[in-house]
């Protein structure tokens, strides 16, 4: 099996029906807010480190949690320090995962022309003059593998754990009955 390793999980939802971005710039530290180049602001907290990017729209964007753990205790800890700022804040905001990026280890080099010629050319981008790894979109988990020479792996796209680990199991078993590990 793969070592499988959770390196960042981006996830949304709606903090408030509205944000004053002007005013939570005033009024937290670790924040940067200049509208005219991007209309978000950038929150950042250390315990669990992650960052966020809050909208007017009351919608929210947490980024850095390892486990959906750390982005409900980020999300809720975001939610007091609005709320102890005096602003009206969602008290049980319904989260959504919208992407996770693992990295694996097949623990074995991989002949990457080989493993694109296996897995069929239609599903595969592999261009080493541009970037060493080849990626090769999955269909079953919806996923987008990165893999390398190396053997070591990147997944993305996932939104559940779970997906992480099905994807990374199939390609050891695709690559296992091609003979290329």
């Amino acid at each position: 099996m793969a070592d499988i390793k959770i390196q960042n999980i981006v996830a949304s939802t709606s903090i408030a029906k509205n944000l004053n971005l002007h005013e939570i710039k005033k009024s937290l530290k670790n924040t940067s807010y200049t509208p005219d180049i991007f209309p978000g602001l950038v929150l950042r907290i250390n315990k669990p480190k992650t960052a966020f990017l809050l909208f007017k729209s009351g919608k929210v964007v947490c980024t850095g949690g390892k486990n959906i753990e750390e982005i409900r205790e980020a999300i809720k800890k975001v939610g007091s320090m609005l709320k102890n700022a005096g602003f009206k804040v969602i008290e049980e905001p319904k989260i959504e995962v919208q992407n996770i990026v693992a990295s694996g280890d097949l623990h074995g080099e991989l002949n990457l022309v080989s493993v694109a010629l296996a897995l069929g050319l239609e599903k595969i981008e592999y261009e080493p003059e541009i970037f060493p790894g080849m990626v090769y979109r999955m269909e079953e988990p919806r996923v987008v593998l990165l893999l390398f020479g190396s053997g070591k792996i990147v997944c993305t796209g996932a939104r559940k754990p779970g997906q992480v680990t099905k994807a990374m199991e199939n390609l050891r078993k695709e690559l296992k009955e091609k003979g290329l590990i």
